[in-house]
């Protein structure tokens, strides 16, 4: 037991991550002291937790973390996962942030005084103002359920995924349809492995439409700059699954029809574990038809806006189903299918757990306003959904950043003075 005084900072940021970076970078601007707490290694997660043909869903030139824009020569390319890792090494080179590697924060708590305690494995500290930059995708889900499998089929996660070769042979489960779990159900069937899908009800959208990417003239129309309070879901849609679509080779539509007619097995929503047999809801047709409701709904709002502005473009389309499925298997009989792994793509949950201070809601979720909490001097960065649809994502983090930075030099100003030593 140690009797040593905390070390007082100005800024303590939780998480090393973009938006982790992304905030030290604005910070380190205007002359704010600050140290960032990360408990692997900066942005570890995208060269620890994505399976080699990984690709980004969004075009590069979406790529805009601050002081840092996507500098190859593909802008309407999709880098891979060892391109992504460059590209995120040379933002941490830039941003050379005064970090704390493999450090773990187990509590931070408002003090008397407007500061924070914050305790780690590294010792204590007192924070003037703390940014949560730890994110939504911190804790991988799998159900309980999943304890009554036999121990001979090998379970993982998404994020446990590195390619077919590396399962065991035989067929392969896989229990979700959003982006991972789609692109990992696609990554398996290419490689010519007979693949079991439990799809959910996550919607998808075209890769490319009328003569261009989706993403682009989503971006054209404004959808991008649309804050959270003016969405027609208003938070809700911070609880919407993302939609799958794939960059892979180029980029390309994700057809769950088109790889059924294909061989794949498709399945509803898996509701429950009995041993080796497992089932599913009656689900889906309704989730496929959805799926290609919010597909063919995209294109008619990008419809709308060519007429409108009167741009010149390839002819509309309307997808048509390659493929309905009849008389659905609602279970599953794994050892009779020859099924040796599981993937679990259900996703992930925060973990805030480290977190002793009233922002959060009676979901556990955490309250803000365009990541300013009620409790002065705490704030949240890289959420999904923070403020705009590109909060979580490396096209809209350096906005957030770049005002919550303004919010913190505005306290500093009103309150005390930040020491800009680190």
């Amino acid at each position: 037991m140690t009797n040593e005084a905390p070390t007082r900072i100005a800024v303590a940021v939780i998480g090393g991550g973009q938006a982790g970076l992304s905030i030290s970078h604005y910070l380190r601007q205007a002359g704010i002291g600050h140290l960032v707490f990360e408990r692997e290694t900066l942005m570890h997660t995208w060269a620890t937790q994505r399976w080699d043909n990984f690709f980004l869903v969004t075009p590069n030139w979406q790529c805009q973390l601050p002081g840092h824009p996507y500098d190859g020569d593909a802008p309407n390319g999709f880098m891979n996962k060892a391109e992504i890792i460059a590209y995120l090494q040379r933002f941490r080179d830039k941003v050379a942030p005064p970090t704390l590697e493999g450090v773990s924060v187990t509590r931070v708590s408002p003090r008397p005084d407007g500061a924070f305690d914050v305790t780690s494995s590294a010792g204590d500290y007192v924070a003037e103002a703390v940014v949560v930059t730890s994110g939504g995708y911190r804790e991988p889900v799998i159900p309980r359920s999943a304890e009554r499998l036999p121990a001979s089929i090998r379970q993982l996660h998404s994020e446990q995924y590195r390619n077919a070769a590396s399962l065991p042979e035989g067929a392969v489960l896989v229990v979700g349809s959003g982006q991972s779990g789609a692109q990992i159900a696609e990554d398996l069937h290419l490689a010519g492995r007979q693949v079991h899908l439990a799809v959910g009800n996550a919607p998808r959208c075209a890769r490319f439409y009328r003569g261009r990417d989706v993403v682009t003239w989503l971006a054209e129309m404004g959808y991008y700059e649309m804050p959270v309070d003016r969405h027609p879901l208003r938070e809700g849609v911070r609880d919407n699954t993302n939609h799958y679509v794939t960059g892979r080779d180029g980029g390309r539509d994700i057809d769950l029809r088109k790889f059924a007619h294909q061989g794949m097995q498709l399945y509803g929503t898996l509701t429950g574990v009995d041993g080796a047999t497992v089932s599913f809801a009656d689900t889906l047709a309704a989730a496929l038809d959805h799926a290609d409701r919010i597909y063919n709904g995209i294109n008619a709002e990008i419809d709308k806006y060519i007429a409108k502005a009167g741009i010149s473009a390839p002819p509309p389309s309307v997808y048509a189903p390659v493929w309905m499925p009849e008389n659905p298997a609602t279970s599953l009989d794994l050892d009779a299918a020859g099924i040796s792994a599981i993937v679990w793509c259900i996703g992930f949950k925060p973990d805030f757990g480290f977190l002793d201070a009233p922002v959060f809601n009676g979901a556990g979720q955490p309250k803000y306003r365009r990541g300013v909490t009620a409790v002065p001097g705490l704030y949240f960065l890289g959420l999904p959904w923070l403020h705009t649809w590109g909060s979580g994502r490396f096209s809209g983090v350096a906005r957030d950043a770049e005002y919550l930075c303004e919010r913190i030099r505005e306290r500093f100003a009103g309150t005390r003075q930040a020491s800009a030593a680190e």
